[in-house]
């Protein structure tokens, strides 16, 4: 029997579909996670925005078109928003929603529509081992209910995996470096431990450990320092902004000001001088005038951004933000074209920094990442392999590099 996991959204998904593809496994699947003939399909799709929501539907059809036969099990964020629309679908079997996802597994051979509130975290299996990057959800939920945002309603409050099982799934890692992930992994919380107290647990282990999204709120003299101390933390902060403006940040109810956001990246930087500081821009949000446009734009480089994920403002019905006027779809593509060039820019400016210089770099398949999130391109770097690299000239994505030496697992 062969069972494909399809996975569509964030990378919180990603992760729960490889334990899904782990499960499986045990139970003697052939498993794939690209489309192709099998027997068991598990769609796991997302609803941030519309498009992803029509994705996840199409998906249902592109599956079918393999085994009009097979069992289709949709489960994620998606389902949970309108189940209708999936179990309405000829070849749906099970409907599962985005709580409990490890019911999807119990629930295998059943048939109809699950859904339930998630009062406590879901523990999953553990995913495949791997050599290189290992991704470790530790949190899930959020009750930050940001205008434009449907998460909290489908995923739930925030609730926080215990540090204990963080720790002993960690320990049993074999790759190089382990991603915290997470839908707001600054919220962490289990008793008196919070994020910073966690890196300091995790601080003993070999590998290195890259941080997840974050909100502005965690950047304080106090976690950095525990970071610091933790000594095995990537100075990468992918920091979310979502606008320069302040009028649309109070709108979208982000609970800060342009001034903290700038703030929290010279506090970083006062730490870690060669941190990489990413983030999201939703480009016209409901009544962002051009003025609020140019804030976002100019915080692109007085911030000093690494790398910007734009994307333009997709309506959500069911928030907030959705009872306001939205802005016509030519505006939004003209004022994404000056964003992508304003991020590409900054990109360029950051790694331009680095050339020349010696950083230690993870290679995967197909190039690798230093320690503050420079893709990197070297000749005869091995997968898994880290490497002391000398970055040579900037390239499409990233950096040319040239190895110095090899550095050798502990």
């Amino acid at each position: 029997m062969k069972a494909c996991v399809f996975t569509l959204g964030c990378k919180v998904n990603e992760v729960e579909s490889a334990s899904f593809l782990a499960a499986l496994e045990t139970r003697g699947y052939e498993t794939t996670d690209e489309p192709g003939y099998a027997d068991l399909y598990i769609l796991n799709t997302c609803a941030v925005t519309a498009e992803a929501e029509k994705k996840s539907r199409q998906a249902v059809a592109r599956l079918r078109k393999f085994n009009p036969a097979a069992r289709i099990i949709v489960c994620g964020c998606a389902a949970q928003s309108h189940p209708e629309a999936f179990s309405s679908r000829e070849g749906v079997t099970l409907v599962t929603g985005a709580a409990h996802k490890d019911r999807v597994l119990e629930l295998l051979d059943r048939e109809g529509v699950f859904l339930e509130e998630e009062r406590a975290f879901c523990e999953l299996p553990a995913p495949k081992q791997t050599k290189t990057r290992a991704f470790l959800r530790i949190q899930d939920g959020c009750n930050r209910f940001c205008s434009y945002c449907l998460i909290p309603y489908l995923r739930g409050r925030t609730r926080s995996r215990s540090a204990d099982a963080v720790v002993r799934e960690a320990e049993r890692m074999s790759a190089r470096e382990i991603v915290l992930t997470g839908i707001d992994i600054t919220s962490y919380r289990d008793g008196d431990t919070d994020l910073g107290d966690l890196l300091l647990r995790l601080g003993k282990l070999p590998a290195r450990i890259r941080l997840g999204s974050l909100e502005e709120g965690v950047v304080t003299r106090e976690f950095l320092e525990k970071m610091r101390a933790a000594g095995n933390v990537c100075p990468h902060f992918h920091l979310s902004l979502q606008s320069g403006s302040d009028a649309v940040l109070r709108k979208m109810n982000r609970r800060y000001t342009r001034a903290q956001y700038l703030e929290a990246c010279a506090l970083i930087r006062e730490f870690f001088p060669d941190a990489a500081v990413t983030t999201d821009i939703i480009v016209g949000f409901p009544t962002e005038t051009e003025e609020d446009f140019s804030d976002s734009l100019s915080i692109v480089e007085e911030a000093g951004l690494a790398r910007v994920h734009a994307f333009p403002y997709s309506r959500r019905e069911g928030t907030a933000a959705a009872k306001l006027p939205d802005l016509p779809a030519a505006l939004k593509k003209e004022r994404m074209g000056r964003m992508l060039a304003a991020a590409q820019a900054a990109e360029e400016r950051f790694l331009g920094r680095f050339v020349g210089r010696t950083l230690t770099a993870l290679f995967e398949e197909d190039g690798g990442y230093t320690e503050n999130y420079i893709r990197v391109y070297a000749e005869g770097a091995k997968e898994g392999g880290m490497y002391e690299v000398r970055l040579t000239k900037c390239a499409k994505d990233g950096c040319m590099s040239e190895i110095v030496k090899e550095i050798m697992e502990e």
